[in-house]
């Protein structure tokens, strides 16, 4: 009792020393494992936290390639990431965002707001270009058959594998971020329900065997995110400025219809063609009617939540957009009245009526009469 009264009080231990240090405790255990790659009893152990797992040598025509399957120890590589993540997360929020926020003198709440929005443009920016550049290289988009064609995709590539493990290393550093940040009680429900949807969506695809269909859907996703977070960083310098937020809308929308039609496309068409429907765990082998139901209506469901929010923002942009134009012609209409009343004013103080001037209360003013000398 008295060791956990002692730990309490200790500052390694305290609410304030844990959220301003985070980071640094990360790069600590970060160089740890980098430093156990120098001796020969550690390399093994320290491998496991920085390369992928489960690595087998399949023989081709010309040499041999090694692919990767998941299990277990993708949880030590996903740990070692999220370290990585909280890292980078505090350089980019030290070097870049907090620099720009001293400058525009944001609000509290508009600060959160533009802390999260930059986090997430340098994400999905990276994200974009790694998902592209993998698809590219992958030849999934030339031979769309690739797609569902020999499921299950067991046997993934390096680069496919590392990315899904750093996507769901980042979401998951996601969550002790509302601590560290010190997010407001009303904003975490909110990104709790995003941060939730991804984890549930590339997990689900990493471990069912649907990594190239989650490649493409990912890469439609994160351009749309890309383009509102973009708008909301230019909003928050100039409110005048939303024109980014149309192009996000038209991305959105079109981004949504592509997702519907390609899931539909691979999932109930594609996979139902396939000869091995056969329930197989072992085999990473999920393809019965069941998991294709199960998966077009989590895959709908999602979109039709999204589509929601859409609607309901837009709505609210339309109606403030009319409260402002409504305020805008009141203020102008006051004014208009205003000058009118002023020079109703001027006029009743002295004014000329058939060529005679007359006085407050309209009666001519009287002529002097001079002395006689």
């Amino acid at each position: 009792m008295a060791f956990r009264r002692r730990a309490k009080s200790h500052p390694l231990f305290s609410q304030e020393f844990l959220i301003h240090n985070h980071a640094d405790i990360g790069f600590c255990l970060v160089l740890c494992v980098l430093v156990a790659l120098m001796f020969e009893v550690t390399a093994k152990t320290a491998f496991l936290f920085i390369l992928p797992q489960y690595n087998i040598s399949v023989p081709t025509a010309d040499s041999e390639i090694v692919l990767y399957h998941y299990g277990l120890k993708d949880l030590v590589t996903i740990l070692f990431y999220i370290f990585i993540a909280i890292i980078l997360h505090a350089v980019v929020q030290e070097y870049a965002l907090d620099k720009i926020n001293r400058r525009l003198h944001l609000s509290k709440v508009k600060h959160s707001k533009f802390n999260e929005s930059g986090q997430l443009v340098a994400f999905h920016l990276t994200s974009v270009i790694w998902c592209l550049y993998v698809i590219v290289t992958e030849e999934y988009l030339s031979n769309p058959r690739s797609l569902w064609e020999n499921y299950p995709h067991v046997h993934l590539p390096f680069q496919v594998k590392f990315f899904y493990l750093c996507q769901l290393a980042y979401w998951l550093h996601a969550l002790p971020e509302l601590y560290f940040q010190k997010v407001r009680k009303e904003e975490i429900p909110r990104q709790l329900q995003y941060i939730s949807l991804y984890l549930v969506h590339i997990a689900g695809a990493y471990l069912l065997n649907l990594t190239r269909l989650g490649l493409i859907l990912l890469l439609l996703q994160y351009v749309a995110e890309f383009f509102f977070h973009m708008a909301r960083l230019f909003y928050f310098t100039d409110e005048n400025n939303e024109k980014l937020f149309n192009a996000w809308a038209v991305v959105f929308v079109i981004s949504r219809l592509f997702t519907l039609t390609l899931s539909v496309l691979v999932i109930a068409f594609g996979l139902a063609r396939v000869e091995n429907q056969v329930f197989d765990p072992e085999r990473g082998n999920f393809n019965t009617l069941l998991f294709r139901m199960f998966v077009l209506l989590l895959v709908c469901f999602s979109q039709a939540w999204m589509m929601w929010r859409f609607i309901h923002f837009q709505l609210r942009r339309w109606r403030e957009y009319r409260n402002e134009q409504s305020a805008r012609k009141r203020a102008a209409a006051i004014a208009v009245h205003g000058k009118q009343q002023s020079k109703t004013v001027k006029r009743e103080s002295g004014y000329h009526e058939n060529g005679v001037v007359k006085a407050e209360n309209g009666t001519s003013p009287r002529t002097k009469k001079l002395k006689s000398p």
